[in-house]
């Protein structure tokens, strides 16, 4: 046999075992399909009413004024074919060329090949072309509520980002590119890669963000010495061995968000806030929430609420005081403004100082939310609640991918399944990837009565016998809010901590988002922050008057605590008579992993 005739034999086995294989994975992809759930159409996009209430403010546009429709569609018409008859010309007198690009720069067309091969750069601004004109004419349509046409807008950018030229292989250069160097093999490596995200997820597909085989939670993540001091069928609650020869006398209690797992806060060694703060002299407790199943479907907020007073009472047993400081992230954070008013109510002096980080209690601003707080969404969620007796990770999961869909979509689905590349091993989004479920009745209520229906921050919100508001919450706080945060915009964030009856708060604005704004050591240099002395009145004015300080916020923060924490005492160890040792940190809730 000849070296031609060897290597045609070898491409032709080669061929053979990828047909194999894609045989093997189109029937996992089936056998995967047979496991998917029954679909919620009210969670797969907008209700009818959106869709009528738009309809009709397009022919009123129509009716009202003819010519601003007919001069959208010549203006459209007029540059998609100019383009053409340019990419024509250029063609046909100068070869291989493209016309004058002077679209905008975008960073999904970062190829070579977008700016100079015509086919690439024609499909490229024609979609730039159509996205303009589609987004153009959503906006402004007459008699829409303000919050329609924040949905509309929404769904617009949804359709024009699905429809991007490298979401599909034909016109993506980098996923031909990547198949001819490879004969093929990362189109396998790609569906085997789409295969594994629909069997994991019972025929849903939700594409994997992070490397699950590079992170083990107790050996790289979440490792910091400690242990489970006290368990209920609510949250574990984890005391932190002491790293210093004395320790302030007033402990601290951490309250992570119950949505993801509570090691965002005790990340990597280097990037641990619980390590930081045991590090500064603090006997730091934290509680890991226990992620619910069907059994959890009647646990409401006010569970939540007896949660975070258990918690406190047991922390002033374990170290013998009669108060503690206390920290709220997110949700956590705004359960904890409620714990307080509540407290307040019951003359309960427990708690020192609050730190609030990243938390929201005024809803009268939904921001990037909106499409997802009106009541088709909403009723929605509730009948999938009902069905399955909790919120399912995979909604909320979904829920926030969309809500930066290039970054946590398209972009990860593109280069899994197109590219046919592993996942990169990345922790924030290993831990992203790690989130619970949310039991049913708890999850409506924060829905209705607080986002919604903004109680808390209006009229008050009714729980465990009392109506509580956000003038209730009274102990000295400091809040930390993010500068890009779209979960919990800081200008929404600021404006309910400034309702707050405290009279000694103190505001922060950190760089950066609702993650990489907290989980921001001051060894990386990476992000700075923001104080103002501006009363805590109006976000703009604060922000006007506020200076920039480089790096992070954590030894500001540091400071103010131990201002509030009381004089030295001898190093406490994990425990005691009352509460010992049920297991090393990070405990057996964070582990556990529950599919609805």
């Amino acid at each position: 046999m000849t070296t031609g005739e060897e290597e045609v034999s070898a491409a032709s086995q080669k061929m053979q075992r990828n047909l194999e294989k894609i045989e093997a994975l189109t029937q996992r992809m089936v056998d995967a399909m047979t496991r998917k759930r029954a679909p919620n159409l009210a969670l797969e996009g907008p209700g009818p009413d959106l869709y009528m209430s738009t309809a009709n403010a397009y022919m009123r546009e129509l009716a009202d004024k003819p010519s601003h429709i007919f001069e959208s569609q010549v203006k459209y018409w007029g540059e998609a074919i100019t383009h053409y008859m340019e990419a024509s010309h250029t063609l046909a007198t100068e070869g291989l060329k493209v016309p004058e690009d002077t679209g905008p720069k975008d960073r999904r067309f970062t190829n070579p090949l977008w700016d100079t091969h015509p086919y690439f750069n024609f499909v490229k601004q024609q979609y730039m072309i159509a996205s303009k004109a589609l987004d153009d004419a959503s906006k402004g349509l007459p008699g829409l509520t303000q919050k329609d046409q924040q949905r509309v807008d929404f769904f617009t950018h949804q359709l024009i980002d699905m429809m991007a030229p490298t979401n599909f292989l034909a016109t993506n250069p980098d996923a031909l590119e990547r198949a001819v160097v490879t004969e093929g093999e990362s189109l396998v490596q790609g569906l085997e890669n789409l295969v594994r995200d629909m069997e994991q997820n019972d025929g849903d597909l939700l594409v994997t963000l992070a490397d699950r085989t590079a992170f083990d939670v107790g050996t790289n993540l979440g490792a910091s010495e400690g242990a489970v001091v006290y368990r209920t069928r609510m949250f574990e609650l984890i005391q932190y061995a002491p790293l210093t020869e004395q320790v302030h006398r007033t402990p601290l209690l951490i309250f992570p968000p119950w949505i993801n797992k509570f090691y965002i806060l005790d990340m990597k060694a280097q990037s641990s806030f619980i390590k930081f703060a045991v590090e500064q002299g603090f006997t730091v407790f934290v509680v890991s929430w226990k992620n619910p199943d069907a059994t959890f479907a009647d646990v409401g907020f006010e569970d939540y609420l007896e949660s975070y007073l258990d918690a406190m009472t047991q922390v002033k047993a374990i170290t013998k005081v009669a108060k503690i400081n206390v920290i709220g992230y997110c949700i956590a954070g705004t359960t904890l403004s409620l714990a307080l008013a509540l407290m307040n109510k019951r003359k309960d002096t427990s708690v020192n100082c609050a730190t609030f980080f990243t938390t929201l209690t005024n809803f009268s601003e939904q921001g990037e939310f909106i499409p997802f707080l009106q009541d088709d969404f909403v009723d929605g969620l509730e009948r999938q609640c009902e069905r399955d007796g909790v919120l399912s990770s995979y909604f909320m999961s979904r829920t926030f991918s969309f809500l930066r869909s290039n970054d946590l979509i398209w972009k990860p689905a593109i280069r899994s399944y197109m590219m046919g590349e592993a996942p990169p091993a990345f922790d924030l989004l290993y831990w992203n990837g790690d989130a619970t479920n949310l039991p049913g009745k708890m999850a409506m209520q924060y829905l209705r009565g607080l986002c919604q229906e903004n109680h808390f921050a209006e009229d008050g919100y009714e729980i465990l016998g009392e109506v509580l508001k956000l003038s209730d919450v009274k102990v000295p706080l400091m809040a930390v809010a993010c500068e890009t945060d779209h979960i919990a915009p800081w200008i929404t964030s600021f404006s309910g901590i400034a309702k707050m009856g405290s009279k000694d708060k103190t505001f922060i604005l950190s760089e950066s988002g609702h993650i990489a704004g907290i989980v921001n050591p001051p060894s990386k240099k990476k992000y700075g922050h923001y104080t103002s002395p501006a009363p805590l009145e109006d976000a703009k004015d604060w922000k006007s008057k506020a200076e920039f300080h480089d790096g992070s916020w954590w030894p500001r923060w540091q400071e103010w605590l131990a201002s509030q924490s009381g004089r030295m005492v001898a190093a406490r160890e994990p425990g005691g008579p009352d509460h010992p040792v049920l297991a090393e940190a990070p405990g057996i809730y964070v582990k556990e992993i529950v599919k609805i």
